[in-house]
């Protein structure tokens, strides 16, 4: 039996995965009777030998291949139009793959574990009529919505439609995340209805929200709401010279995304490159680049840094620095 697992939301692959193992027995004896290849080095024959094999004290191997489809993701064509010609021969690699990975052993288990894979993929193209394939992209909107409804369910809890929206925006698409968030917020409501409030006071992303919108008014010249979350920041505990170096850290996020936006990078190239994992953060800063120009983002970005210094030389104690760094940042010149 041939399995496809791909898409980005590894965690519902994670689960799906776990399904197939349970569905194939005693589990301490699938432990004896599992290999895993790397998708871009595996070779034919190794293949053949490991999903040959007898399976040990067990009716069935399970053989894991993670990366396979990916190596054979149709490239970009070069400046003159021309196809790279290591490319074009790893292209034709898939060929035999496909004659051997169309009928594996009665007695194997096949499962091929990838990412995000373009649908001209041709290696997922020959096996798809001959495999059960099972794709998984993250979970956005109105099916988002739904999975936290279902998660919380799950965990015999319940949730207010409010606190749901909140989940969704401060967490995104990435589950595993968002599973364990719930997890806290359960244990924190100990039987009673999930609220806005619970959220707020629980989820860890609240806190960069809060920062995000410290830099919104920075950025749009509003003092007033600037200092009313600077204040709200340090009541809450946060220390000043934290807060500087998430404010720095978050303003020098919003001017990388717009010089690779100036690039042509897609939305995933920037993701990868920044090794941004939270899509609340990437939304946001991409929200805020599309706002403000390079010239106020840049200016924001070395007064943060020379604020910093202030600190560091013992020039401005941390408070101090930042309430006069809030007022400079706020009138317009």
């Amino acid at each position: 039996m041939l399995y496809i697992l791909h898409g980005e939301d590894d965690f519902s692959r994670h689960q799906a995965l776990e399904e197939i193992k349970k569905s194939i027995g005693d589990q301490t004896a699938l432990t004896a009777n599992t290999t895993v290849f790397d998708g871009p080095r595996v070779t034919v024959d190794q293949l053949r030998s490991a999903c040959g094999a007898m399976p040990f004290l067990a009716e069935r191997r399970l053989v894991l291949i993670n990366g396979l489809l990916e190596r054979f993701e149709p490239r970009l064509k070069s400046r003159r139009g021309k196809k790279n010609s290591s490319v074009s021969n790893r292209q034709d690699e898939y060929k035999p793959l496909v004659e051997y990975l169309s009928q594996p052993p009665d007695s194997t288990i096949l499962v091929l574990i990838d990412g995000k894979i373009k649908s001209q993929n041709p290696l997922l193209r020959e096996l798809s009529a001959r495999a059960r394939v099972m794709s998984f992209p993250l979970l956005r909107d109105v099916k988002l919505r739904q999975w936290v409804q279902k998660r919380v369910q799950e965990k015999r809890g319940t949730i207010s439609d409010q606190a749901v929206d909140l989940l969704a925006q401060f967490v995104g698409g990435n589950l595993w995340t968002m599973a364990g968030e719930i997890d806290k917020l359960i244990l924190f409501t100990s039987g009673r209805r999930i609220e806005e409030d619970d959220v707020r006071r629980v989820v860890s992303y609240v806190q960069e929200a809060s920062v995000f919108s410290m830099v919104d008014a920075i950025l749009a010249f509003r003092a007033a709401r600037a200092e009313q979350l600077l204040e709200q920041l340090l009541q809450k505990g946060e220390s000043a010279a934290g807060l500087l170096v998430m404010l720095t850290r978050q303003v020098r996020l919003i001017v990388l995304i717009k010089e690779l936006r100036s690039q042509r990078k897609s939305e995933l190239q920037i993701m990868d490159r920044l090794r941004i994992d939270k899509e609340f953060v990437f939304r946001k800063a991409l929200e805020q680049e599309g706002r403000h120009s390079s010239a106020r983002l840049k200016e924001v970005y070395h007064q943060l840094l020379e604020a910093d210094l202030s600190i560091k030389t013992g020039k401005y104690e941390p408070e101090l620095a930042l309430n006069i760094l809030t007022a400079e940042l706020c009138q317009r010149r």
